[in-house]
């Protein structure tokens, strides 16, 4: 799309980054909400659209789809009362697509932690 040169200076698109399209990696569901999960794996680029697929206990396999809105480029320490925690590279993703009854299956799940 050609742009106005008034509004090309002041433009800016984020534009997709292609290099893994149909890439298929393992990686581990850290954390889990009605609405995303933190992966731990290789971080993916911000705004990547990601199909996953993980096995919930008392649920079986879960296909989601959802976009990349945060990384964590490498492993991270931070000190605690008692020691120190590290928090693994990963991602998080807000899920777009997931099942109605699945979302109800992880909110039962969240409430008995």
């Amino acid at each position: 799309m050609q742009l106005h040169p008034n509004l090309a200076r002041v433009f800016r698109r984020v534009d997709a980054d292609k290099s893994a399209i149909g890439s298929k990696f393992p990686a581990v569901v850290r954390d889990l909400s009605t609405n995303g999960a933190f992966i731990s794996g290789t971080p993916l680029p911000l705004l990547s659209r990601v199909a996953l697929k993980f096995d919930l206990k008392g649920v079986g396999m879960i296909d989601a789809i959802g976009w990349v809105l945060w990384q964590r480029a490498s492993d991270c320490e931070l000190p605690t009362p008692t020691g120190v925690i590290t928090l693994p590279k990963g991602f998080g993703v807000l899920f777009e697509s997931i099942p109605l009854e699945v979302r109800s299956a992880i909110a039962a799940l969240v409430a008995k932690s």
